[in-house]
Order: C-alpha cells, then sequence, then structure tokens
C-alpha cells in the first residue's frame, strides 16, 4: 500500500510517500514559506535530492508542486497518481469528536474546520490539504490523523478546568493536547525497547513548540498543553504556563486588546521575548559565551521541565523511564543534562559523557547501574501517521 503522508503547518507541507507495511520511504519532502515570494521546496528520492526557490501563494499551489515533482519523468517515483491508495493527513486538532484516525467525508471535513477556532493557524491548512489531495489523487482514500487522539485516554481529573461545569461542557473547554502523534510514536518505541507494557514513562518533546506527556500501559494520563498550544513549559515564542493575572493586568491597565496579549504571549514570548532570539542553538551559542539572558532563559527552560517531572512521578507513583524527543530534545546535550541535574531522589542519574554522543537510534544516557532509564529517541510523525493510517485500511 503507497501512503503518501501530508503534514500541513500554517506555512509549510511536509510530505512522504512510504510503502506500507515495509516503511519504505519512497521519497520525501518539505515546501517552506508558503505565502512568500521566497518559498523553498525541497525533495530527495533515492539518491536524488532537489531544492528550489519560487514563489507559491498558498497550499494548493504547494500540494500541485510537490504533485509535479512526485511525477516528474526524472526526479519522480509515480506514473500516475492512481498508485497512491491512501493520503494520511495531520490534523492538529480533532476536539472531542475524533479519538481515532478516521476516513474523511463531507461531515468529517465540515467538523474539522469547524474545529478551526481551537486551532486558527493549522486546522485551516490541514482542511485544505485534504481538500487538494482530495481533487489530486481522485482515487485515493483520505485519512484523518488527529494529535489530540492520543489524549484521549485523560482521566476527567486531568483534563477537567475548575471553571462552572455548565459553561465547560457547552463551549467543550477541557485540556486536549498536542504533539500526541510524536507522544504516541516515541512512548511506542520506548515500550518495545523496555519490553514493559506497564511501563511508566514521561515524554519530553522540545522543538519549537514544547509538551510533557505522563504515560501509563502505554496511554497518556496527563499532559503540560491545554485547551490551546501556550500552557506549560517554555517554548520558542510563547511563554508557557503564566499566571492569569498577568493577562488580566496587561488588558486593564496597559490597555492591550486580546488580540494583542494573545500576540505577546504566541509570538512574542519565550525564548525569544527572554532573549531576542527563538531558536535554542542561538541561545545556547550566546549562554556559552557569557550572556547572562541566554544563561537565565535555559536555566528557566530546564527549570520548569524539572517542575513537570517531579508531578508526573507523583502522578504515575514511580517512573521507569523519561524520553527526550523532536529537535531540541534529540540534539541539545546542554539542555538535557541541565534537566536532569538534582534530580537523584527521583532516580534521574545522567552520564555527561553518554549524553553527550549522537546516535541514529534509541540512546540511553543514565548512569550505570540506573534502574531509571534516561532514553533519547527520534521522533518520526510521518512514520506514525503512516502506521496509523495503514491499520485502519486494512481492517
Amino acid at each position: 500500500m503507497k501512503i503518501l503522508v501530508i503534514n500541513s503547518g500554517s506555512s509549510s507541507i511536509k510530505f512522504q510517500i512510504l510503502e506500507m507495511p515495509s516503511e519504505e520511504v519512497i521519497c520525501k519532502g518539505l515546501v517552506e514559506r508558503i505565502g512568500s515570494e521566497q518559498s523553498e521546496i525541497h525533495y530527495a528520492a533515492r539518491d536524488d535530492s532537489y531544492s528550489h526557490t519560487s514563489p507559491l501563494e498558498n497550499h494548493q499551489e504547494s500540494l500541485e508542486a510537490i504533485t509535479q515533482l512526485l511525477l516528474d519523468t526524472n526526479l519522480g517515483v509515480l506514473d500516475t497518481t492512481e498508485e497512491i491508495d491512501v493520503v494520511a493527513h495531520r490534523v492538529v486538532h480533532g476536539g472531542s469528536s475524533f479519538n481515532a484516525p478516521t476516513v474523511v467525508d463531507a461531515s468529517v471535513l465540515a467538523e474539522i474546520e469547524k474545529l478551526a477556532t481551537l486551532a486558527p493557524l493549522h486546522n485551516p491548512a490541514n482542511a485544505l490539504g485534504i481538500k487538494v489531495a482530495t481533487a489530486i489523487f481522485k482515487n485515493a482514500a483520505q485519512v484523518a490523523i488527529f494529535d489530540t487522539a492520543f489524549f484521549q485516554t485523560l482521566p476527567e481529573k486531568a483534563y477537567l478546568y475548575a471553571i462552572p461545569k455548565k459553561m465547560a461542557s457547552e463551549h467543550h473547554i477541557r485540556v486536549y493536547g498536542f504533539h500526541g502523534t510524536s507522544h504516541k510514536y516515541v512512548s511506542e518505541r520506548a515500550i518495545d525497547y523496555l519490553k514493559n507494557p506497564s511501563s511508566k514513562i514521561i515524554s519530553i518533546h522540545l522543538g519549537n513548540g514544547c509538551s510533557m506527556t505522563a504515560i501509563k500501559d502505554g496511554k497518556s494520563i496527563d499532559h503540560s498543553l491545554g485547551f490551546g498550544p501556550t500552557d506549560g513549559l517554555i517554548m520558542g515564542t510563547r511563554s508557557g504556563a503564566i499566571d492569569l493575572s498577568v493577562i488580566f493586568y496587561l488588558m486593564d491597565s496597559l490597555g492591550l486588546s486580546s488580540k494583542e496579549v494573545n500576540q505577546l504571549l504566541q509570538k512574542q514570548s519565550g525564548l525569544l521575548g527572554l532573549t531576542g532570539q527563538s531558536d535554542l542553538r542561538e541561545v545556547q551559542n550566546g549562554a556559552e559565551q557569557g550572556n547572562k539572558d541566554c544563561q537565565l532563559a535555559l536555566a528557566m527552560t530546564a527549570y520548569r521541565i524539572q517542575k513537570y517531572i517531579g508531578s508526573y512521578f507523583a502522578v504515575l507513583n514511580g517512573l521507569d523511564a523519561i524520553i527526550f524527543t523532536a529537535g531540541i530534545g534529540e540534539n541539545s546535550s546542554v539542555l538535557r543534562q541541565m534537566v536532569c541535574e538534582n534530580l537523584d531522589a527521583l532516580g534521574i542519574q545522567i552520564d555527561v559523557e553518554k549524553n553527550k554522543q549522537r546516535n541514529s537510534g534509541i540512546s540511553e544516557i543514565q548512569q550505570v547501574g540506573s534502574k531509571l532509564k534516561i532514553l533519547v529517541i527520534p521522533t518520526n510523525e510521518e512514520l506514525e501517521i503512516a502506521k496509523q493510517a495503514y491499520l485502519l485500511k486494512s481492517e
């Protein structure tokens, strides 16, 4: 079964074609800066690669450009679009409606568009990707994989907010969670690696967006992001958890509108607000050169993660492993070390030299003799999306 995976962001599209169930990657690529005069398309298949910069006004033009590459006489991997059996789409927000992979029909698409109020930067792009793919790949089944689905196992005590019950139920206000595809993939790899389906795991996804999940018996039982993707950890441009009084102060005393506060907390805060840099690599470089703002930002980031580790240790009543994943989690040995320092009481003891080593697979970076595993596991959202779509269509 040939599955085309489409991961549409607000201004980007990641794509892969995988042969399932062998999990062979036939080709992969990325379109960046959609809507810009300097849109970039990157593509790799077999031993060939291609990069090009040209204006791509919207997601439809971008998907059409991707299709042309897939069918290209020299670089392409398809003779016809009919070779694609399934187009699998990452959809960020499934609300309370979707807790599993779903074949998209008109009613499902309408619900995805309706949920755009909860994910305004992502669900519209996800819905448009489905519409365009349906027109291009006419014989393929369109399947939606929801980022929020992994968190449908959260207990009520974890996903409810202490607001009037009627308001919460009528307006579907609850913890939804994000990065679920990543957390699901790495936690399942960890469970297989540990050979223990009853493992108690904390998954730490650290990228430009960051989140943590407490996982017991393979199911999520708590999560750091909430109704939207701004809560919890300090991120590239997002504040993470903040006292609500700050929001009211910004509006009532400083005269900012709700839109301006939202922009401030989502686009101008986090590492960017603390240092002027949203990329952790630049923050680390600044810290190494003695920049006190960068040093403090790293310390704050690590401290916030440590607080969640402590709380999730309590929620899980013990711990078998912690996982570091995603761009920062997989590549920043500095932040991993800072996070794991002074957590000996929880059994977290990092091996500094192992932590500095790179490994393409699963890496153990805990000290010899430590019962608690510290794992670095590269995430692969596209593979996880393909696996879920294949299982759905094979039933």
